[in-house]
């Protein structure tokens, strides 16, 4: 059964950003957009997704359940970091359903679930999680996905099962190149996270490789590396979409050329979007956004918010908006935090939002300046950018030369 919301097959390297939905503005967590506009129905389904999205060594059997209140489910989707469907079984009252079998040890997975309840209003909910190493062992999940085609701006983060102690160590077993050839640098954010990246964006027709050689490497006291494989990757055609929130536009180019000036309403004074460039981490054609998941109570939940496409693993999307005033796009700061495009209720392929969506892949950057905000983080999600070259290389655990 295919659900609606999470169409693309995840990693585990970005368990980090597939958290509830949520906008996040500068210096907070935040969400949502236009608090003066009417509140959408809302659906009295209630979805309960078992492991926790972003849960970590979950155990490979037992551990996985959908259940509905108030509703019945209409399609659920587990697949693994290869985007590989896990076959289900649904109760006879639509109420509830379990994988079928034991699920593989070390691997990513994603869990999307859709409800309707007795009015026909739909409610989408989505996880993402790891289950356990075998233990003792020490395994790398990475992004991007093996086999995948991606935006200019996407580095090569890996996620570790384990904290690192011997950083040295795991870096030496790991290798980035690239053809046609250029220099790639190893950054780390703490004892569990190592990216690499080039100087500037990679150029269009790169094809990266990433042998990681783990196997027998001890990151840590009693934890060996167990990996020793390749994963290859494209540098599709370049998309960077520059937002001007002072101006309240989008400049969409592809490979350098002008496709389309968007009209956008990004946060508000209180709730500024953050600034600096983003990497586009996840796309989604629906998805829920909900106050509760990035610190700001009950002040809104909206469970069909469409076109998503997600900036930062604390929240911060390019969605589609269907709710605000129209007016404000291209004249206002409304949001908290996002940047919204005009859509309608249910995502139009033809409005603002609906052809960014088709237009933008993973990988794909969006640069963002303006007068207020605070400057992303560089491991807030895949900000990577945010550091120039000299700080970067400071952050490998070998020698630079």
């Amino acid at each position: 059964m295919r659900a609606v919301a999470g169409l693309w097959a995840r990693r585990a390297a970005a368990l980090s950003l597939v958290l509830l939905a949520g906008c996040s503005g500068a210096g907070r967590p935040s969400g949502g957009d236009a608090a003066t506009a009417p509140a959408p129905p809302v659906s009295r389904a209630r979805l309960e997704l078992a492991p926790a999205d972003g849960a970590q060594a979950v155990p490979v059997e037992g551990a996985v359940r959908v259940t509905v209140a108030q509703g019945r489910l209409l399609s659920v989707r587990l697949a693994d970091d290869r985007g590989a469907e896990v076959p289900g079984t649904l109760t006879a009252d639509g109420a509830g359903w379990a994988p079928d079998g034991t699920l593989a040890a070390a691997t990513a997975y994603t869990l999307d679930a859709v409800a309707e309840d007795p009015a026909g209003l739909r409610a989408v909910q989505h996880a993402g999680f790891a289950t356990a190493a075998p233990e003792h062992a020490f395994v790398a999940f990475f992004t991007p996905e093996d086999g995948s085609t991606v935006g200019v701006g996407m580095p090569v983060s890996l996620r570790f099962s384990g904290p690192v102690a011997d950083r040295a160590a795991v870096e030496r077993a790991v290798e980035v190149t690239a053809d046609p050839p250029v220099e790639v640098g190893a950054h780390w954010f703490g004892d569990r996270r190592l990216d690499f990246r080039p100087r500037a964006y990679w150029a269009v027709g790169t094809r990266v490789t990433v042998a990681l050689r783990l196997k027998g490497v001890a990151a840590a006291p009693g934890r060996l590396g167990v990996q020793d494989k390749d994963v290859h990757f494209t540098i599709g055609r370049s998309l960077v979409a520059a937002v001007d929130l002072d101006a309240h536009t989008m400049t969409v180019r592809q490979d350098g050329r002008v496709l389309r000036v968007l009209e956008i309403s990004g946060g508000s004074p209180e709730h500024a979007s953050y600034l600096g460039a983003m990497v586009v981490s996840e796309r989604f054609e629906v998805t829920r956004m909900n106050s509760q998941t990035v610190g700001l109570g009950d002040e809104y939940d909206i469970k069909d918010v469409p076109h998503a496409l997600r900036l930062t693993a604390s929240g911060t999307f390019v969605h589609g908006n269907y709710w605000s005033d129209p007016e404000v796009f291209g004249e206002a700061n409304t949001s908290h935090g996002c940047i919204g495009l005009a859509d309608a209720k249910g995502g139009s392929a033809d409005s603002p939002a609906g052809w960014l969506y088709r237009h933008v892949t993973v990988g794909d950057v969006v640069e963002v300046r303006g007068s207020q905000g605070d400057r992303v983080a560089p491991d807030n999600g895949l900000g990577d950018w945010n550091l120039n070259w000299a700080q970067w290389l400071r952050g490998s655990a070998l020698p630079v030369h």
